[in-house]
């Protein structure tokens, strides 16, 4: 990011009353945990970092894998039930919904913090609607498909079942 941040021009007053000494022109104060927190040294070495890092590259990651087998799915003409869709029936919003939050941990704005639960709610919105879609085209397959699999969290799976 380049020039001087909005949200940063926004807590100026704020971060200079708490922090005398900080140099608002300073790569580092736009990462406002490193700043509020007075972390010391680089702030892209800290666990923060280290957990926005691993959000947006697992999503990344789950984003790639979940295209796959849909792509796959859209060409047969077929559900999308395989790999990480016989986990959840929606992995790529998974995948969306943590690399904005990996984005809004590592470096959080008024615009990223309003936009953050808006577009989670437009993402599950559009899952329910994509799933009407295929209860349309599917029917009773896609039935027993949301029967045993789950929308966004998979399920943990407890020991093995006896009969």
């Amino acid at each position: 990011m380049y020039g001087f941040p909005l949200t940063i021009y926004l807590l100026a007053g704020w971060l200079e009353s708490q922090f005398p000494d900080i140099e608002l022109f300073n790569h580092a104060t736009g990462h406002l945990w490193h700043t509020i927190f007075n972390l010391a040294g680089n702030p892209h070495s800290h666990l923060i970092d280290s957990i926005s890092t691993v959000l947006i590259l697992g999503g990344l990651a789950v984003l790639g894998f979940a295209w796959k087998v849909l792509y796959k799915a859209q060409q047969t003409h077929s559900i999308a039930n395989t790999g990480l869709y016989s986990l959840v029936r929606h992995p790529q919003y998974i995948a969306f919904i943590s690399i904005m939050l990996g984005y809004l941990i590592t470096w959080p704005t008024g615009l990223t913090l309003i936009m953050f639960p808006i577009l989670v709610t437009m993402y599950i919105r559009l899952a329910r609607r994509e799933e009407r879609k295929a209860l349309d085209e599917f029917d009773e397959e896609y039935k027993r498909y949301q029967e045993i699999t789950p929308a966004f969290l998979p399920r943990i799976r407890r020991g093995v079942k006896q009969s």
